[in-house]
């Protein structure tokens, strides 16, 4: 395993292993599978420990992850600037108080350089099998090679496999035709008749991004969506100038956000419609709707017929604006097919086009699949998440010891800055590899028991969020139509990370050393 750690690696033999014997001294072997964000920070918590005997695996070729994938017109992220960012890694440069998608990948790309972590990552490698025999993992790569680590950390994201629909007719198309996760930059856009297909996030930011650029935006939309309102100012230079001299001033302008206010209100929501925060977010939609969008026949096609929140809420400061604009129209009848000139709808219109754009979202049930993963005594993930993908608190499962997911199943999704969940996760995470490198075990995974019990416990709770209950289709809810998302409250997430039950492992509580208890 080249770029390792020089330390002696300790095998662990059939016999050594069956007796359980604890190995003083073991050098412990890492693999990180992704380079995204979560990737980067599990490398970064990896060193701040002093573990460096470890290697991040890269199918692409560069990092970043969702940020490296996407490049459309108006990406942006829809969490304030200054909490989307590592907690140990604030930055001062941004422009926006929403942040582009460029400047993301920028400021992910300069992480890696400050802490030195491109000499541990290997690009161009995809996991394709991981197997668990004895104590180890070994894993095979799509180029052949192997490599036996003791702890594979899955940091493989969420919406990373693009979600293509076939529609009718799309070989005929003689325009260009792509997702929006595939944005091909050679194409000259302002005299363009363009065909967006989708109205999540994506699609209000591209529509919003190129309604009075080019020659004809279409927005095809297939169920209204809600849209809160907000600000994306700038920063100034002195703004930004004063971020790097006084780091507190960004910590105050982290407080003074609304951002934690939302996030509360958002709990608030998922588990009770009648409650503040329902209201709240009820409003302040409903409200930007009936102010902004003034003909009233565009209004009615862009109401929604189920409660905000029962979909991820979309934050748009101008989409409304952008949709109203003479070169752009909403086309809410159903797609019938596609053919050479353009897209035919239900009713029979020829809606004519140079450029078609899927932004049809991913497939957010893949996690680090299609790569094939067994466990313990040939236990295969395949069968694991047959019904649906679950985990026990979104980041390990019985019978996959010393396996442990970043932004797991069942994790926090939605409208948290997934950076601030995942810090979280690598605190749980954290606690659980210092039980296995005392010597306290030799695997580490939950109980069936204590999982059954905790998906017994998460799927009546996701029937009574807003995702259920609310009235609507999102891909929040998985083939059965439950909410695959964190049906409780994001303080009660906080709360379970902050340490592990180790009854739920098997273990009982960690040994106090020398005065000090050992986390």
């Amino acid at each position: 395993m080249q770029g390792l750690a020089s330390e002696a690696v300790h095998s662990v033999s059939s016999l050594e292993y069956k007796r359980g014997y604890r190995l003083e001294g073991r050098s412990f072997r890492f693999a990180v599978i992704g380079a995204g964000m979560a990737g980067i920070l599990a490398g970064i918590k990896l060193l701040e420990s002093g573990r460096r005997n470890f290697l991040i695996y890269e199918k692409a070729d560069r990092i970043g992850g969702t940020w490296r994938e996407n490049t459309y017109p108006g990406l942006t992220c829809d969490v304030p600037s200054h909490h989307y960012t590592y907690s140990f890694e604030r930055n001062p440069e941004w422009t926006r108080q929403l942040p582009p998608g460029p400047e993301i990948q920028a400021y992910f790309e300069r992480v890696c350089a400050k802490y030195d972590l491109f000499r541990y990552i290997r690009f161009g490698e995809e996991v394709e099998q991981a197997h668990f025999e004895q104590g180890h993992w070994t894993l095979l790569m799509k180029g052949g090679t192997e490599t036996k680590v003791d702890v594979v950390i899955a940091a493989t994201g969420v919406l990373h496999h693009p979600n293509m629909p076939q529609i009718d007719g799309m070989g005929s198309f003689r325009g260009d035709l792509f997702h929006s996760s595939s944005w091909d930059h050679s194409i000259e856009l302002s005299d363009k008749r363009i065909g967006i297909i989708g109205n999540g996030s994506t699609g209000v930011q591209i529509v919003a991004a190129l309604s009075g650029r080019v020659q004809h935006v279409s927005h095809f939309q297939r169920t209204a969506q809600w849209i809160m309102p907000v600000k994306n100012g700038f920063y100034s230079e002195e703004d930004k100038a004063r971020f790097r001299a006084d780091p507190a001033a960004i910590t105050e302008v982290m407080e003074t956000s609304k951002y934690r206010a939302g996030v509360e209100g958002y709990s608030q929501v998922i588990t009770g419609q009648d409650s503040e925060g329902a209201r709240y977010f009820r409003d302040a939609c409903l409200h930007n709707l009936e102010s902004n969008v003034h003909n009233p026949s565009l209004r009615e096609q862009l109401r929604p017929d189920h409660e905000p929140l029962c979909k991820r809420l979309i934050f748009s400061p101008d989409y409304y604006a952008a949709i109203q604009l003479p070169g752009a129209s909403l086309v809410t009848e159903g797609i019938e097919h596609v053919e050479e000139g353009g897209i035919r709808t239900a009713d029979g219109v020829l809606h004519e086009l140079d450029i078609i754009v899927f932004a049809s979202g991913y497939h957010a049930d893949a996690f680090m699949r299609p790569m094939q993963v067994w466990g313990r005594d040939g236990v295969s993930l395949a069968d694991f998440w047959m019904r649906r993908p679950r985990a026990y608190l979104a980041i390990s499962m019985p019978d996959f010891p010393n396996f442990f997911m970043l932004n797991g199943p069942n994790g926090p999704v939605g409208n948290f800055s997934l950076i601030e969940i995942a810090e979280h996760q690598w605190c749980y995470i954290s606690q659980l590899l210092a039980r296995l490198e005392q010597g306290d075990c030799l695997e580490i995974a939950p109980s069936q028991s204590r999982f059954k019990e905790f998906e017994a416990e998460r799927i009546a709770a996701a029937k009574t969020t807003i995702w259920y209950t609310g009235g609507c289709k999102s891909w929040y809810l998985d083939a059965d139509g439950i909410p695959a998302s964190w049906p409780w409250s994001f303080e009660r997430f906080v709360r379970e990370m902050s340490e592990p039950d180790w009854r739920a492992f098997g273990l009982d509580e960690p040994s106090t050393r020398e005065g000090q208890r050992v986390e």
